[in-house]
């Protein structure tokens, strides 16, 4: 059996990571605003904890492909993109036109970072 390509196991587990992070990060916000904070930051530590566990596997296997900085860039619109439907459908923040300049910024980052790779 093909395993997957490098790219493919790189993305697909800071997908599932982002997820993690973006509810350790924010999600105590709605749910948790009325408990003490620590609570809050316990429960978050916990989450993160599975954020890292398929983080820490991702950079690993995309290192054998991708420079740093690559990684960093792939994380970032990872990151918009996780962002934004979260905020947007679980948190009912407003969608915004920002959102989509920002995402183009980070395609221009995308391309600098990767071109001539």
């Amino acid at each position: 059996m093909t395993s997957l390509p490098i790219w493919m196991q790189t993305a697909g587990l800071l997908l599932l990571s982002n997820i993690f992070m973006t509810v350790a990060w924010y999600g105590h916000l709605k749910n948790l605003a009325s408990k003490p904070w620590w609570i809050a930051a316990l429960i978050s530590w916990g989450i993160a904890l599975f954020e890292y566990l398929l983080q820490v596997p991702a950079n690993r296997i995309g290192a054998t492909q991708f420079s740093l900085a690559q990684l960093k860039i792939m994380q970032e619109v990872i990151t918009l993109a996780v962002f934004v439907p979260f905020a947007v459908m679980y948190m009912d923040q407003p969608m915004k036109l920002d959102f989509l300049w920002a995402g183009l910024c980070l395609l221009g980052a995308v391309y600098f970072i990767f071109r001539g790779a």
